[in-house]
C-alpha cells in the first residue's frame, strides 16, 4: 500500500507537470519590482484523514495581526526556499526539520506588500510535537487536507479598499470549539495548491 508521502508526490508531480485552471494571483503585485523572497512550510499530517498545520499570528504583531497563515518568514542570505521554511517552522512552532518529508516548492505567489513567497510541501508525523513561540503565534490548529482543498470551500470575496474593489479566496473551517477563517495570502496559496493536488480526483 502507498504510503501518504508517495501518494501526495504523485499528485504533486502531476500536478505541476501540466498547466493547471487559473492560478490565484494578487493584482495589488502588479507594478512592484523589487520583492522579498519568502518561503512558507505546508506540512500534511500523516493521518487516515491527513491535516494540515496552521498558525494565528498573534493581534500585536505590526504585520498581519491576527492573520491565520502557514510558517514560514523572509529567506535569508545564502538559504533556499526549502531551508528557509524548515527554520521558520522551527522558529515558530518547534517543528525539528528532520521530522519534514520534504515533497517539492510549489507555485510561487507575489504580494502586494512586496514578498515572494515560494510554498515548500512536507509530510510530518501525526505525533510532531509543536512548540509555538508565543511572540510569533497566538494559536495553532490542524484543519483537514480535504477540506481546504476542495475547491467548493474556496468562497471568492470582495472587498472595498482605496476606491477599489479587491477580490480574495475565503476558507472558513470549525472545530467545534472555534470558527477559523482563512482568507488573503494564505487563502491564496491554498487555491493554487488545490489546482495542482487535484484532491478531489
Amino acid at each position: 500500500m502507498s504510503t501518504l508521502h508517495e501518494k501526495v508526490a504523485h499528485r504533486f508531480k502531476a500536478g505541476h507537470a501540466k498547466e493547471p485552471r487559473a492560478l490565484w494571483a494578487d493584482q495589488r503585485a502588479r507594478g512592484i519590482t523589487d520583492f522579498k523572497p519568502a518561503a512558507v512550510l505546508i506540512a500534511i499530517t500523516e493521518r487516515e484523514r491527513p491535516g494540515m498545520l496552521l498558525l494565528h499570528r498573534p493581534s500585536n504583531m505590526r504585520a498581519h495581526p491576527g492573520q491565520i497563515a502557514f510558517p514560514g518568514g523572509r529567506i535569508d542570505a545564502g538559504e533556499t526556499a526549502v531551508e528557509a521554511a524548515l527554520r521558520e517552522a522551527n522558529e515558530e512552532l518547534g517543528i525539528d526539520p528532520a521530522a519534514v518529508r520534504v515533497i517539492g516548492t510549489s507555485d510561487r505567489y507575489r504580494t502586494g506588500s512586496g514578498y515572494d513567497i515560494t510554498p515548500v510541501l512536507g509530510i510530518v508525523p501525526p505525533d510532531l510535537a509543536i512548540h509555538p513561540n508565543p511572540a510569533e503565534v497566538a494559536q495553532w490548529f490542524e484543519v483537514p487536507v480535504d477540506f481546504v482543498l476542495d475547491p467548493a470551500n474556496q468562497m471568492t470575496r470582495a472587498v472595498h479598499f482605496e476606491d477599489r474593489q479587491h477580490q480574495f479566496i475565503e476558507i472558513t473551517w470549525s472545530d467545534g470549539r472555534q470558527e477559523h477563517v482563512i482568507w488573503g495570502v494564505t487563502g491564496a496559496i491554498l487555491y493554487n495548491l488545490a489546482a495542482r493536488l487535484n484532491w478531489h480526483d
